[in-house]
């Protein structure tokens, strides 16, 4: 892990409350023509945690500190006076959809709940269970990249590989059929987006309904698959509700194929539009790639505004004081371009040692699907880069982002070759 420099230490605010300040910035903050984290963050982690006014929503707007260097952000991911569970009164909200009874997620609750729930799928991501989907993962690779192949040009390496990968990949893992992907991707699209509230609460409510019928199906006529195992092994004996398998479900659905999808066409398109770095990153049968990929997650950082939490306790935080109560956001494009532990933060350095990277999480809710996104990410770049060697770009890079979303990513990704 990079040796971290921390700041020298401000003088705690201790007597300056949210409601005290009067420069208060406006969240989310947009990012670069380039896709690049938005400029402000290096000015703001100059200074202790800012305030900053969430938008209107699924929730009324509130005041919230902004978290913005790597300690700090390590820190608040971390601490337990920190808490995650959206159900409690007067909880920030990101994702457009009203908290209310039933948590969206167990990344939204905090332990003991969290711990007992994301036991129920602990065993589904051990690096025994994903080498065994190395051979599954390598043929849908394959097969996807001979579609590819067939396609006239410019063809949309988005819409037929980056993005039809994850989503096969997670649907065979869950148990959905194939022929509903289409479904869940487009329901997703709307649950995350920063569209009204109520169209991305009633996407939320059709893919959990959805799925809650898919478990009741699966209890009945088992197969080997998630939902089954969380129908048969735990439903059935009383460990979990329906809500809660539906509320696991959908977390690996929405991680799984949402987060991991964006991933790959990002790290595709570092590669295509530096012809340098993927020199580099290809030579010697492709060694780089690896850690390639873990840099070109810290350097993207896709888990752009989603991360809040809820003070249950006074506590210091970056050398402010929050008072129970305050709401506060975690910026990870923030920590994870801190100049004091990433050295020139905005270059792509697949020699960086990024062990220390915060894309995958930190502490209790650090994402169990890594083994899997990991792998099918190290298997899609290695079999596009040698089966296409002249891939290149057939599009203005900069077009291809999307906007005003909580999870970085591209719309489409022109390519020829």
């Amino acid at each position: 892990m990079p040796v971290i420099h921390l700041p020298a230490p401000s003088p705690l605010e201790a007597d300056v409350s949210l409601a005290d300040h009067t420069d208060v910035l406006d969240w989310p903050f947009a990012r670069t023509e380039d896709g690049d984290p938005p400029p402000i963050l290096a000015e703001l982690r100059n200074a202790p945690p800012c305030v900053v006014r969430l938008p209107a929503g699924a929730a009324e707007s509130r005041l919230a500190w902004l978290v913005t260097r790597y300690a700090d952000v390590r820190q608040a991911l971390g601490d337990p006076r920190l808490s995650a569970d959206e159900r409690l009164p007067g909880a920030p909200v990101r994702i457009q959809v009203p908290p209310g009874g039933n948590p969206s997620s167990f990344l939204r609750l905090d332990d003991p709940e969290h711990a007992r729930l994301r036991r129920m799928i602990q065993t589904e991501f051990t690096a025994r269970r994903v080498k065994r989907l190395r051979e599954p993962v390598q043929r849908l690779v394959d097969e996807l990249l001979d579609e590819l192949e067939a396609l006239p040009r410019p063809a949309d390496l988005h819409a037929v590989f980056s993005r039809a990968l994850p989503t096969l990949v997670i649907a065979r893992l869950l148990g959905v059929p194939e022929e509903d992907s289409a479904f869940f991707i487009e329901k997703t699209r709307v649950t995350i987006s920063q569209e009204d509230p109520a169209v991305s609460l009633a996407a939320f409510e059709e893919m959990s309904e959805y799925l809650a019928k898919l478990a009741l199906r699966k209890l009945e006529s088992p197969g080997d698959d998630l939902i089954s195992r969380l129908a048969v092994n735990h439903h059935a004996k009383g460990d979990i509700t329906l809500d809660e398998l539906v509320g696991i479900a959908r977390l690996v659905l929405v991680a799984g194929h949402e987060t991991t999808t964006n991933q790959i066409a990002l790290n595709i398109l570092a590669l295509l539009r530096d012809d340098d770095l993927r020199a580099r990153v290809t030579a010697d049968d492709g060694a780089l790639i690896p850690n390639f990929i873990e840099e070109s997650m810290r350097y993207w950082s896709i888990s752009q505004d989603a991360m809040v939490r809820l003070a249950v306790e006074d506590l210091e935080l970056g050398g402010v004081a929050v008072s129970k109560g305050d709401a506060v956001v975690i910026s990870v494009p923030a920590g994870n371009h801190d100049e004091s532990v990433f050295a020139c933060p905005h270059r792509i350095d697949p020699h960086r040692d990024t062990s220390g990277h915060l894309q995958w999480g930190f502490g209790p809710h650090y994402c169990q699907g890594a083994p899997l996104a990991r792998l099918e990410m190290e298997l899609s770049l290695r079999s596009l880069l040698r089966r296409f060697p002249n891939l290149r770009l057939a599009a203005d890079p900069r077009t291809v982002f999307r906007r005003g979303t909580v999870f970085h990513g591209v719309t489409h990704l022109p390519v020829t070759w």
